[in-house]
Parts: C-alpha cells; sequence; structure tokens
C-alpha cells in the first residue's frame, strides 16, 4: 500500500505475460516445461531472433496486438539482432526501460556480462545443463519477479 492508499503491483497478478526471445528449440521446450510446474499463471510468449523480439516489445508488424510483456528472458546469441542489441533497444527506450530483461546465456563469459548489466539488464543468469536446475532457476525468476519486487503499473 502506498501514502495514498493505493496498492502497487507486487503479490502475484492473475496473469503475467513473458516473452522468451531464444532461437534454440530446445531450449524453448526445456523453458516451456520449467514455466509449465510454476506457481504463477502467465502466458509465454516466443519468438526466436532479435529483430522479432523488438517488434514484439514495439507492438508492430504480425505483432501488432501483442501484449506488453511483463517480463523478458533473452538469450545473447540470436540470429539477425543479437541480445545485446535487444537490451540497448529497449533500456534506452523510456516507454519500455521499466520491463524486467532477465538475459539467459549460455555464455558466462566475464565480457558478455559486463556488457549485459552495462546496457540495463535486470539479471544475467547461465544457463544450466541440468534440466531439474533451470526448472528451479524459473520458479525462483517467477517467484521473484511477481511476488516479490515491487513493480510500476
Amino acid at each position: 500500500m502506498t501514502d495514498d492508499g493505493t496498492s502497487e503491483r507486487t503479490a502475484s497478478p492473475e496473469e503475467v505475460d513473458i516473452l522468451l526471445v531464444e532461437d534454440n528449440p530446445g531450449d524453448v521446450r526445456l523453458l516451456q516445461e520449467a514455466l509449465a510446474v510454476t506457481d504463477i499463471p502467465h502466458r509465454l510468449h516466443v519468438v526466436t531472433n532479435g529483430d522479432e523480439a523488438i517488434e514484439f516489445v514495439y507492438r508492430r508488424g504480425e505483432h501488432a496486438d501483442s501484449p506488453q510483456p511483463d517480463l523478458v528472458l533473452l538469450d545473447l546469441n540470436l540470429p539477425h539482432t543479437d541480445g545485446h542489441e535487444v537490451l540497448n533497444e529497449l533500456k534506452t527506450d523510456p516507454e519500455h526501460s521499466r520491463i524486467p530483461i532477465i538475459v539467459l546465456s549460455s555464455s558466462n563469459e566475464e565480457g558478455d556480462v559486463r556488457r549485459a548489466y552495462a546496457a540495463g539488464a535486470n539479471a544475467y543468469l547461465t544457463k544450466p545443463i541440468d534440466p531439474d536446475e533451470l526448472v528451479e532457476r524459473v520458479e525462483l525468476i517467477e517467484t521473484f519477479w511477481f511476488s516479490l519486487a515491487q513493480l510500476p503499473e
């Protein structure tokens, strides 16, 4: 509850929109399965390259009717526009910079981590090899961002 008596978005919303930006079909399947067992009601939207991610968020072209994502899970190594460019684009745009962006990458290179945080990533997680560990991480991501973190309307 805020000082003026209104509530801010903190507790689990009725349903959240998650945009997954991932070009590897195996990783998409694993993340879909991981999200399926979480307690937070959500709609998962999947795009496979950086250009499509930008089109989705800006609601252009075939994504004109897309919902504004409440969270973006972003791979860095993407065809066309890469994840670093997507991150830069969205975090420098005042209208979209508030969207939490979690980098999910197979890279644990210090340069990628530094570059992602410098561009405004809200978190950087290396994709684990173990599918059970991935499920645990996704559950923690959802719990933190949609149950614990206070987000603007």
